[in-house]
């Protein structure tokens, strides 16, 4: 038997390896041809030393030193006296480039093109090779434009499933990609990917979870769900979902069918424009339930444009709240990232 272990680097380039139940973490990456931090190999020096984000595992011998009574507690380990009893996440502390790991890249196909509304697109690729583009829920990859030099950077919305795999992208007049796909982009055109990449993916959930979703900034979150619905959480999981527009909302009912389908996972909208019909106007932080900050005790996750994510740390440090663990990421629709 083998498990799927993830390595996220510091720079949030990662890759994917298998183990075997009775193989030492460190020898499954060296295998992979993934150099990660390793000196003495018998549990004395601690130079592999990394966190371990989720998955069960055992340690094998190693001193104090090393990897510390607490440490250990804490759930940080030694992938030189580490072996896999599930899959798992490993937070390696170092960058990809010391480690000489080359980020994953791939031809895809546009497999569907949908306008979602004015101001959004869904579209799919089908991956050439899926067991190459592996990723955590909330990652991203790089894009190739058609036509151009130029990438542009997505999350994905979904997680893969017969080898495709979904993205939303914010339909800007003008834009490069958005352009592309609103006005020629069709079936069978091919693309290049690169990834996956970002520190921006769902952990494990052992407490309640606030899910905060700006714009497109929704699709990451799409994919958590997904992983979600697989997993059956046991803690409640909010999210609220603010939009400047209500032609903005896009795909609420896909939120819904997971509000039935995933126990304790509730959803608000929100609507900035003061014209708005809608409920809930003004800004996510006009909506955040007292109950789902849950005094601090809760896992904040956050994607949106630069504004939002300011405005909620603000509001959380005005509010003196200090979540266990908050996860955010900021996007610039048309930026590239590289």
């Amino acid at each position: 038997m083998s498990y799927r272990v993830a390595l996220n680097f510091e720079d949030g380039v990662t890759r994917f390896i298998e183990a075997r139940a009775d193989e030492l973490v460190a020898d499954a990456a060296y295998r992979a041809g993934l150099n990660i931090p390793l000196d003495c190999r018998d549990g004395a020096c601690g130079t592999c030393k990394c966190y371990c984000e989720s998955g069960d595992y055992t340690l094998g011998s190693y001193i104090d030193d090393a990897l510390t009574e607490e440490e250990a507690a804490g759930r940080q380990v030694l992938p030189c006296q580490m072996k896999a009893k599930s899959d798992c996440v490993l937070r390696i502390p170092v960058s990809s480039a010391m480690c000489k790991v080359k980020i994953g890249s791939m031809s895809a196909e546009i497999e569907s093109v949908r306008p979602l509304s004015p101001s959004s697109i869904g579209f799919s690729l089908k991956l050439k090779d899926p067991d190459g583009m592996r990723y955590l829920p909330g990652q991203y990859i790089n894009v190739s434009v058609p036509g151009t030099p130029e990438t542009r950077s997505y999350s994905f919305s979904s997680m893969p499933r017969d080898g495709v795999v979904q993205f939303l992208v914010r339909n800007i007049p003008g834009g490069l990609m958005s352009s592309y796909l609103s006005e020629r982009g069709k079936a069978g055109d091919v693309v290049t990917i690169a990834g996956p990449m970002g520190s921006f993916y769902l952990r494990d959930v052992t407490r309640p979870v606030l899910f905060l979703a700006g714009g497109t900034g929704l699709a990451p979150f799409l994919a958590m769900l997904e992983e979600l619905e697989r997993t059956t959480p046991t803690q409640p999981i909010h999210m609220v979902y603010g939009v400047t527009n209500d032609a903005d909302l896009v795909e609420v009912s896909t939120l819904e069918a997971y509000a039935a389908r995933i126990p304790g996972f509730t959803f608000t909208t929100v609507v900035a424009a003061a014209d708005s019909a809608h409920p809930q106007k003004g800004y996510v932080t006009h909506h955040l339930p007292e109950a789902a900050l849950n005094g601090g005790d809760v896992d904040v996750y956050l994607c949106g444009p630069p504004p939002m994510v300011d405005a909620v740390r603000a509001y959380l440090k005005d509010k003196q709240i200090v979540p266990a663990n908050f996860h955010y990421e900021k996007f610039s629709p048309s930026e590239a990232r590289k």
